[in-house]
């Protein structure tokens, strides 16, 4: 609820910011009536709307933290706090209050259309009152004094005026826009949207009247001698609602096609920006690395369980004999692949005979060589570890580190019923001095698990960075940590 509020009430301030700047000024009434209502339902759509932008992680058997709970993290008593009934209460009280208030005035004005006399007047109806007032329209209606009716002491313009009013059905809008007021009362830019909404329904009225009688000083003069007088309900439309000075320049305002045209076009990417900043989430995507999987990686070991690796130094010359888990990160990752000499995919059967089979009985391994020499980039550049000669590691291994994170994660307390199961997955830089930096949280299962994950991250000691051709460059890292709580 409270990611609804703050989502549409951004929307509606933008909005409404842009019309001021942009629009208001410009003679494109019928445009700024639908941008200022299509803006409010706007507003409230946008909150529901997600966009999930993707992006992939490596899913490795060695990049996953399995966190264990205890039932007792999880057991909770389910109270519902006092203040938030009483705001929900006041919350009630108020709207009940101000839909009585509509709900009043709109039976005023309904039984006022039947109490007067009724006379009909091309497509609305003249009702004819006793008391003295301006004319003023709700719906279809037009209620005026009958005695300046009688006495043919209503202006034409008048007249043209409120058809207006009847002819575009300016009344929907304002009783959309009453409800919306009523229903969030305690957001105050309602208040603005139904000025704004009211005012360019008397620009729409007073351009028909100065296009129809072509008088503009008359008219201006007209409402001016008017002015003195309130409008009795703020649900019918009245030609004496905000006689400004906009009213009046706006009469004598024009607007360039060209210029009309740019600022129209120009709102187009203000819609896609709020829905790019305001509904796109960054969500996270398991993938396979391009030349291995987990379970190719898992099943290294015991391919070269027999093998003897021959490490050659920068001379070409072999100083050392190793096995496989003898090797070095920067060793391991020029190990010629387990696939080589099959199809890929690869079936299971091929995999297992293959395995089974064996590696050969010596292989060289040359870090040196260029072919396993990785290209430097440009100073600044955050590397991926495909782009790297050597992997970030955590002092003493990712066991040592996988311990750390269980021993210091905390399973975020959860209502009773709830049973925290799924992965959280963050991405970080390990900068060129093994600190940890930029954590983004891709994903998480909700109740403060991403959290409490980027909490622990920030206390783990220094990793030993990436390396390109041994050089120490900043690296980005994603880590899955897989939540299992207990049965």
């Amino acid at each position: 609820m409270i990611d609804f509020f703050i989502k549409s009430t951004i929307a509606l301030c933008v909005l409404l910011g842009v019309y001021y700047l942009l629009l208001e000024k410009e003679k494109f009434h019928q445009f700024n009536r639908f941008f200022l209502v299509f803006s409010i339902l706007f507003s409230f759509v946008l909150p529901f709307i997600t966009i999930e932008i993707v992006q992939e992680v490596v899913s490795t058997a060695n990049s996953t933290v399995v966190v264990p709970g205890a039932i007792t993290a999880n057991v909770v008593k389910d109270e519902v706090s006092i203040y938030l009934i009483c705001a929900w209460f006041l919350y009630g009280i108020v709207t009940t209050l101000l839909f009585c208030r509509f709900a009043i005035n709109l039976l005023k004005l309904i039984k006022k259309s039947k109490s007067g006399v009724k006379i009909k007047h091309q497509n609305a109806t003249l009702v004819l009152l006793q008391e003295q007032t301006l004319p003023y329209t709700f719906l279809n209606t037009i209620f005026i004094n009958e005695l300046e009716y009688q006495n043919n002491k209503i202006e034409t313009e008048l007249f043209t005026h409120e058809l207006i009013h009847v002819n575009q059905k300016h009344s929907l809008d304002i009783i959309l826009i009453e409800v919306i007021k009523n229903v969030f009362w305690f957001n105050p830019i309602f208040i603005f949207y139904k000025k704004a909404i009211q005012l360019n329904h008397e620009f729409l009225a007073d351009e028909k009247v100065v296009k129809s009688h072509k008088n503009v000083s008359f008219y201006q003069n007209l409402l001016l001698s008017k002015a003195n007088q309130n409008p009795v309900y703020y649900l019918a439309s009245n030609l004496n609602y905000s006689v400004t000075k906009k009213r009046l320049i706006m009469m004598t305002t024009t607007t360039s096609p060209s210029r009309g045209l740019f600022k129209k076009t120009i709102l187009l990417p203000l819609f896609t920006g709020l829905v790019y900043f305001l509904c796109t989430k960054t969500v996270a995507q398991e993938i396979k690395t391009n030349n291995e999987t987990a379970s190719q990686k898992r099943s290294y070991s015991n391919y070269y369980d027999k093998t003897t690796f021959k490490i050659k130094n920068d001379k070409g010359v072999v100083v050392a004999e190793k096995k496989y888990k003898d090797l070095t990160l920067a060793e391991k990752k020029v190990v010629p692949n387990v696939l080589e000499g099959l199809k890929f995919p690869p079936t299971k059967e091929e995999m297992a005979a293959k395995i089974e089979k064996g590696g050969p009985e010596t292989v060289e391994i040359d870090v040196y060589d260029p072919k396993n020499q990785k290209v430097k980039k440009e100073e600044g550049t955050i590397y991926k570890t495909v782009d790297l000669t050597e992997n970030p590691t955590y002092p003493g291994g990712m066991e040592s580190f996988y311990k750390f994170i269980g021993e210091n994660y905390k399973i975020p307390v959860t209502p009773a019923d709830v049973k925290l199961k799924g992965r959280v997955y963050i991405n970080f830089i390990v900068e060129k001095d093994g600190s940890l930096t930029d954590f983004k949280l891709l994903r998480d299962i909700g109740y403060g698990t991403g959290e409490e994950a980027i909490r622990v991250l920030k206390l783990s000691q220094n990793w030993i960075p990436g390396k390109v051709n041994g050089e120490p460059v900043a690296t980005m890292y994603s880590l899955p940590i897989t939540i299992q709580s207990k049965e």
